[in-house]
């Protein structure tokens, strides 16, 4: 753990401010530290880790994690749901993460709801964004949010956008729409980036398109008033100042 925090604090040291889980689903096992200390020892002695091993060290961890992130005043981010490696001779021929993962239709809201509750129950949940990648679980995680909106930041339980097999015109729209029917549009902190691809910034521009397209077929149907300060506001919010309020970045006051 000191190893783990020692890191941590080298890449706040260098501006990092938000951290990101890829999951299939939520750990949220009772574990001691005992229990965990165990565990590990014997997977390093050799000994294969059981199921039960796995989830209640994986539920530790992830809940030291948090509360990582909570006193460095970080973000956390977990994406939940990709179903990976699913073909087994290709993986062997190519390795991981070479274009064989898919939905997963794994139970998510039991055990994200536990997890969130033992870090909010200690004063210990950081800022958090959930990403889905079933569409089924749009309404899930929209509604998930709300059980720790605590009042301490504005929006501080964030529903993301859409990720992954997601991330397209329709995709967005869905998890817009669930955000708006469900929550409230206007703390949304909007699209993120793959930096790890030039390309990928284009998606920005792809979603202010679909979001202002969605608004505008509203005010058409009479479902939102047709003020122009007041709904461009509400772009600007989504597309930018949410954000720019929400990491703490350091912009200029003319955005």
């Amino acid at each position: 753990l000191d190893a783990l925090r020692k890191r941590h604090a080298f890449f706040h040291a260098q501006g990092c401010r938000l951290s990101d889980h890829g999951l299939e689903r939520c750990f949220a096992e009772p574990c001691s530290d005992r229990e965990a200390a165990a565990i590990f020892d014997a997977t390093r002695s050799g000994r294969a880790a059981t199921p039960s091993d796995h989830a209640k060290f994986a539920s530790f961890l992830m809940l030291f994690f948090g509360r990582l992130d909570a006193a460095a005043g970080w973000t956390k981010q977990l994406h939940l749901g990709a179903m990976r490696n699913n073909n087994t001779r290709l993986f062997r021929n190519l390795g991981p993460d070479t274009g064989f993962d898919s939905i997963g239709d794994f139970d998510q809201a039991g055990a994200l709801a536990r997890y969130l509750d033992a870090l909010d129950a200690t004063g210990e949940l950081p800022r958090t964004v959930l990403y889905n990648l079933n569409p089924r679980d749009n309404y899930v995680f929209a509604t998930m949010i709300g059980n720790f909106q605590d009042g301490t930041i504005p929006g501080k339980m964030q529903f993301g956008s859409g990720w992954w097999f997601l991330d397209q015109k329709e995709g967005m729209e869905w998890q817009i729409n669930a955000l708006s029917n469900l929550g409230l549009l206007s703390r949304f902190v909007g699209m993120l980036t793959d930096s790890r691809s030039f390309l990928s910034y284009s998606r920005h521009e792809y979603f202010r398109r679909i979001l202002c397209d969605l608004i505008g077929r509203d005010v058409e149907r009479g479902e939102l008033p047709g003020d122009l300060e007041l709904l461009g506001g509400l772009v600007r919010d989504v597309c930018y100042r949410n954000a720019a309020a929400y990491f703490g970045l350091a912009v200029g006051e003319d955005w």
